[in-house]
This record gives C-alpha cells, sequence and structure tokens, in this order.
C-alpha cells in the first residue's frame, strides 16, 4: 500500500464529533469527488466514486450522521490491468440531495429559487480554524495525493474547478503555508512540494502517525545525505594530497636527476627525502616525523621552495 493511501485509511477512521466540522469536511468531498446526476423527471442524484474502501465509509458515516439520509452503495470490479474496486455511492431521495448541495454550499438559488452551482467554498463553512482544517483533511480525501517521500516531497490536490482551486489553496496558506497552483491538462492542481510544509498540512489535517513517519524518513535522508557530502569531501581532499604528493615527488626526483638533492639546503633536503620516502603522507605526518617537528603550514612552505627550485631547472634545462 503506498504512503498516500495509507495516510488517507488512518484520516478516514478519525472520529467525527461535533456538527461544524463534518459539515466542512463533506463540504470539501462533494466539491472533489461528488458528482450531480439531473435525471429525467427533473430530480437531481448525488454520486461519490472512490477506490478506497475507507474513504467509501467515511462518506457514508458524514452523510448518515449529518443528514441520515439512505445512501445506495455499489461496488465494482476493475479487471483491466487488476485494478481496486470501485466504490460508487448514490443519494436519490430529493429531499436528502437538495439538503446536503445546499447545506454544503454546493447549490445557490437566485432570487427567482432557480439553483445555480457554486463551487467557491462558502465562508460559514470554514468561519473556525477547526472547520478549515477539516475541509483540507475532506479534500485530501476526495481528491489528494501524497508522493513517497522516500523519493521526493508532494503533496497535491486535483480539482477540476479553477474557482475551488483558488479557494482552497487560500484555506491551506490560511495555515502560513505556501500552495501554488498549476494546470494540469483539464484540471487545476494546489500542491505542495517542501517537505517541512508538507509535514505542517499532515498536522493539520490530523494525520499525525504519518507526519511521524514522514519526519522519521526526512531525518534519515538528511543523515544520508550529510554522510555523502563528508565522504565526498574527504575523498576530495584525499584525491588531492595524493595528487599535490605525486607532483612533489616528481619535482624532488627531478632535482635529483640533475643537480642531486645534496644541493638542497639542508632543511629542504631533509623534507625532500620524507616526501620520497613517504608518498602518501599528509602535510602534518611529514611535519611530525621532523626533528623538531614542524606544522602543516611549515612543510607546505618547504615543499614550495622544492616546487620553484623544480620549476626554474625545468626552465633552465627547457625541459618544461
Amino acid at each position: 500500500m503506498s504512503f498516500s493511501s495509507k495516510t488517507k485509511n488512518r484520516l478516514s477512521r478519525l472520529e467525527i464529533k461535533d456538527s461544524c466540522c463534518p459539515k466542512a469536511e463533506l463540504a470539501a468531498l462533494v466539491r472533489m469527488s461528488g458528482t450531480i446526476q439531473f435525471t429525467g423527471s427533473g430530480r437531481i442524484n448525488l454520486k461519490f466514486s472512490t477506490e478506497n474502501a475507507a474513504i467509501a465509509r467515511r462518506i457514508f458515516t458524514l452523510i448518515k450522521t449529518l443528514h441520515n439520509a439512505h445512501t445506495e452503495v455499489m461496488v465494482r470490479k476493475n479487471k483491466q490491468l487488476k485494478k481496486n474496486n470501485s466504490y460508487l455511492m448514490i443519494i436519490h431521495d430529493p429531499h436528502s440531495v437538495d439538503k446536503i448541495v445546499r447545506d454544503t454550499g454546493l447549490f445557490t438559488s437566485d432570487d427567482k429559487n432557480i439553483l445555480n452551482i457554486n463551487y467557491r467554498v462558502p465562508r460559514d463553512i470554514i468561519k473556525n480554524r477547526c472547520c478549515r482544517r477539516a475541509y483540507i483533511r475532506g479534500a485530501f480525501l476526495g481528491g489528494g495525493s501524497l508522493s513517497d517521500p522516500e523519493k521526493t516531497y508532494h503533496l497535491e490536490f486535483v480539482t477540476h474547478n479553477e474557482e475551488h482551486a483558488n479557494d482552497l489553496s487560500k484555506i491551506i496558506n490560511s495555515f502560513d503555508l505556501n500552495s501554488k497552483i498549476v494546470i494540469r491538462k483539464d484540471y487545476y492542481v494546489v500542491y505542495i512540494k517542501e517537505g517541512e510544509q508538507i509535514v505542517d498540512l499532515l498536522n493539520i489535517i490530523g494525520a499525525h502517525t504519518s507526519l511521524l513517519e514522514l519526519e522519521n524518513i526526512r531525518v534519515l535522508k538528511d543523515i544520508r545525505n550529510n554522510i555523502n557530502r563528508i565522504v565526498n569531501c574527504e575523498t576530495a581532499n584525499l584525491s588531492k594530497t595524493i595528487n599535490a604528493s605525486l607532483r612533489q615527488a616528481e619535482n624532488i626526483k627531478y632535482i635529483e636527476n640533475t643537480i642531486g638533492i645534496d644541493e638542497l639546503p639542508e632543511n629542504l633536503q631533509e623534507i625532500a627525502q620524507l616526501r620520497l620516502i613517504n608518498k602518501e603522507a599528509s602535510l602534518k605526518e611529514l611535519g611530525d616525523m621532523l626533528i623538531p617537528t614542524i606544522g602543516k603550514s611549515g612543510v607546505n612552505h618547504r615543499l614550495r621552495k622544492i616546487e620553484k627550485i623544480a620549476e626554474d631547472l625545468k626552465k633552465e634545462r627547457g625541459d618544461l
């Protein structure tokens, strides 16, 4: 099961307490996964469709709790590509449908009592902070998804209406988050890509177990990244040390084959002999071998002098 599905299953099991928050959650579900069907007799049916059994139970429970409406539930087997079952919930009773769409603000009536579809989120539904949290939770259950945090950080909500996408983004951003909107085919996608903000959003909608799992993954990824950076840095430093050591040894051998190491000043002879014998030693290790010992900068200074002497000899002899 994907990380996203596990998160939705946990959210679907949250206790339904007071009336204002379930109303906000259902309002989001109606806009994200609900469908209005107009029948030939002038009536309308309200449909919900999902492939997640836990979400289907959640929608059924919300409708039963808030409106005590009879809901027909059908399960369809998707044979193609061995997909999961599809759960279809239909409310036929016109009185119940009318109450739900009006209560969630999906339909509004004008002066002539003509119903109009409203995809905007009514302010009275999200006037409380807890209701805004519930609305985001319902939107995630109805049309949200969360990428595997082992691979990437990405949480999104897919809706087919621009006005609803704008309102949803504003609700999310009211919690000091930074959601953005992008158009994908015929849909509007509200998304968050930063790991820390996704953690905050999971906390907002009550997905605390998934939050902890994601935080653990983030910590492990940070540790792995830090280790890789340290290893890469040490590898680069080791490569530089070896390359410098080989260059220094070549310069010393050139001096030895031309004028001889004995022609160097005594302090340079000593470090030259040590470098030829200890090609893999660091500057500090070379300094510790000297009597008396000297620091890295002192060793580096002497080796630079030797390198300058070798370069001058090569220029004189035309060996550059």
